[in-house]
């Protein structure tokens, strides 16, 4: 089994996540781990004026695919 590469470079270039300080930015597998431990998803998952406001939680990421 061959394990994909993730590309860093390439994944912090397409990255709309605002908190800048995040040492995640371009890990995909270390933020979707960190969110997930506390029941969020990455902000990447959400519309730019949602991921703003840092509420991650799955409640408002089902609430956003409602209004769409």
């Amino acid at each position: 089994m061959q394990v994909a590469q993730c590309s860093i470079k390439a994944n912090t270039e397409k990255c709309t996540c605002t908190y800048e300080p995040c040492s995640r930015k371009g890990k995909c597998c270390e933020c979707i781990t960190f969110h997930r431990q506390y029941g969020e998803l990455p902000g990447c998952l959400f519309p730019p004026e949602i991921e703003r406001t840092y509420d991650r939680s799955i409640e408002r990421f089902v609430a956003c695919q409602r209004e769409s």
